[in-house]
């Protein structure tokens, strides 16, 4: 799933961040997919820091997505 996202265009990934409760979901299941696929200690914790501080880490990541097309501490 997290490959799957990384795959879709900036504008699909900025919007599925935008949206409050959806980012959550995304961000969610895109670390954890991050986490099966390739246990690092970075995406062990963005997957800790996503379900602790999610909004906050959802409208981060929106930004971070523009600039990087990749969610921050979650790279496959």
């Amino acid at each position: 799933m997290a490959k799957k996202f990384q795959n879709l265009s900036r504008l699909v990934q900025f919007i599925l961040l935008l949206i409050p409760g959806v980012n959550w979901i995304v961000e969610i299941v895109v670390r954890v997919s991050a986490v099966f696929e390739k246990a690092t200690l970075k995406n062990i914790l963005g997957a800790i820091f996503a379900v602790v501080f999610g909004v906050i880490i959802g409208w981060i990541d929106c930004i971070w997505v523009l600039l990087f097309k990749h969610l921050c501490f979650c790279k496959v």
